[in-house]
């Protein structure tokens, strides 16, 4: 049943002269014919917003899409974009630049909903989180938001970087992807009930690193394409320049038989090539600094300090305030590394290696220093006794740290709001399983379990964890973690529209360090322990001379 708002807000629609958006949308470079669904939201799928970015146009900026006279129906979405390592996926194309729409149906014009403009993760070499359906987020919001999701390049397509690319294309693609994105938004979003003077980024992963990216972006310049932003497990991974990364692209020109013996124009000889042979040669490999016995990092094509988009490191940026100050919300899940880390670890020198092999500028001082900082931990059936000490060890490092030193950052720089959140819900499959509270579970809470699909450790069930779903234990978690974040999508602050029952959510500041607990039916502020304060202290100061 809708709520007394949500009424008030429908019978204005009706008012005269407030006519709801009809899905058939008139962009300018071409119409799409969106479908309104029972739910009262519609939907436009696969929306171009930037030209297929084949041949010459890869490793370059995306362009305009060419304009069509056609009307396209917007009822399938797009294909994902080219992952690295590569696979046969026949979802994936490298012609992918799409991004969908979902809006109450009942939205005009004239409306102007805040948009919840949402970045997908996937480590930079994959989009894990494609194509999440909206409906649910805006019935939580009473029919008050807008949500936008899309595509960007990603690996090798995305994040090659060379002195050729430099030269003759641009670097970090996927993250000007996105950026086109915003600029999309600032556009065309009136048209289909949305503000865009009141933007909120979401993303999880990757894509709330994309976030962090972007309020850094040429030296933390504020375009005014967003206003706030939420954001789900940001990873702090391993930050190459131009050329620290030209080890990366000369493996692949040899690969692929374009390499300097072979031709002189190498950057179009790749830009020659079919994208199936790229495909069929898109591997990682191991930093040519680590030696023999060196394993792959996991995610190797990352975004590349170069001196425009990027211009430092991560950690340098937030400590000398160099980002858009808008109000945020950040956060965690307990168990953060579990599903990243190699199950079978079993001594302390395997779990050196697998460090040294994500982040190539750890020195044996500071591996020393991990090893003594992360003890032994819980052990689990068919795992090595030291699987869940790595865990701990890869999670702070990447994923948890970082979340409280950006709510640092931002208390101690800006007065719009910073929120710190830790993601504590148990679905008793994952617990048995030694999964704990893993990675960006809490999509499945945020967006609804029927509208993801996740559990990247184990893609063959494809969907949200079974203890979401309605009538199960873990079922009412949704609507208040659903409260919270449509009530910052809304007014930049998680405690405006909360549902009822559910506990002020409390600012971090650099001095209380006080973060909210999410759990099922016992959601609590509490303060950081002080062995965690004191893990992330030490990270935090080193984080620069570990490439972060």
């Amino acid at each position: 049943m809708l709520s007394l708002r949500a009424l008030c807000l429908l019978s204005l629609f009706k008012l005269p002269g407030a006519r709801a958006v009809d899905p058939l949308v008139n962009l300018g470079y071409s119409s799409y014919r969106g479908v309104a669904h029972a739910t009262g939201v519609t939907e436009w799928l696969g929306i171009r917003y930037a030209a297929p970015p084949l041949g010459e146009l890869r490793w370059r900026a995306p362009e305009a899409p060419l304009p069509s006279d056609s009307v396209i129906e917007a009822d399938t979405h797009g294909p994902i974009c080219l992952p690295t390592p590569g696979t046969n996926d026949t979802t994936a194309s490298e012609d992918c630049l799409f991004l969908e729409i979902y809006a109450p149906s009942q939205a005009s014009a004239t409306s102007r909903l805040p948009v919840y403009l949402f970045i997908q993760g996937g480590g930079f070499n994959v989009l894990s989180s494609a194509n999440y359906n909206g409906t649910s987020l805006i019935q939580a919001s009473e029919m008050n938001i807008i949500v936008v999701n899309f595509n960007y390049r990603v690996g090798l397509y995305g994040f090659l970087a060379s002195q050729e690319i430099v030269d003759n294309g641009n670097t970090n693609v996927g993250l000007l992807d996105q950026r086109m994105v915003l600029e999309w938004v600032q556009k065309y979003i009136y048209l289909f009930g949305g503000d865009p003077s009141h933007v909120v980024l979401g993303g999880d992963s990757a894509g709330s690193a994309s976030i962090l990216l972007h309020m850094m972006a040429y030296g933390g310049r504020d375009d005014g394409l967003f206003q706030a932003a939420a954001a789900e497990s940001a990873t702090f991974g391993n930050m190459l320049n131009i050329s620290e990364s030209q080890y990366q692209y000369n493996a692949v020109i040899e690969r692929v038989g374009c390499g300097y013996d072979k031709v002189q124009d190498t950057l179009g000889c790749l830009r020659l090539l079919n994208a199936s042979v790229l495909q069929a040669n898109n591997w990682n490999i191991p930093y040519p600094s680590n030696g023999a016995g060196a394993g792959a990092p996991i995610y190797m094509y990352q975004p590349t300090i170069d001196g425009t988009f990027i211009s430092d490191y991560t950690y340098r940026l937030l400590q000398q305030g160099s980002f858009v100050k808008v109000p945020i919300l950040f956060g965690d899940d307990t168990n953060g590394g579990t599903i990243f880390t190699p199950q079978n670890t079993t001594t302390y020198a395997e779990m050196d290696q697998f460090m040294v092999d994500q982040w190539n500028a750890l020195t044996p001082a500071q591996l020393q220093t991990i090893n003594a900082l992360y003890p032994p931990a819980d052990i689990y059936p068919n795992s090595g006794p030291l699987w869940r000490t790595v865990s701990n060890a890869y999670g702070e490092m990447r994923i948890m740290c970082p979340s409280l030193a950006i709510g640092s950052a931002f208390s101690v720089y800006s007065t719009a709001g910073s929120w710190i959140y830790r993601y504590n819900v148990m679905d008793p499959e994952e617990m048995a399983e030694g999964y704990g509270v893993p990675h960006t579970v809490e999509l499945a809470a945020i967006w609804g379990p029927e509208n993801v699909v996740w559990r990247p450790y184990n893609v063959a069930s494809g969907t949200a964890p079974a203890s979401y779903f309605p009538g199960q234990v873990n079922a009412a978690i949704v609507p208040v973690i659903q409260g919270y974040w449509t009530s910052f999508i809304r007014s930049y602050n998680p405690n405006t529209y909360r549902v009822a029952g559910s506990p002020e959510w409390d600012q971090w500041t650099v001095y209380g360090k006080e973060r909210i607990v999410i759990q099922t039916n016992a959601t609590v502020m509490e303060v950081v322990d002080y062995g965690q304060q004191s893990r992330c202290a030490w990270l935090e100061a080193n984080g620069i001379l570990m490439q972060q």
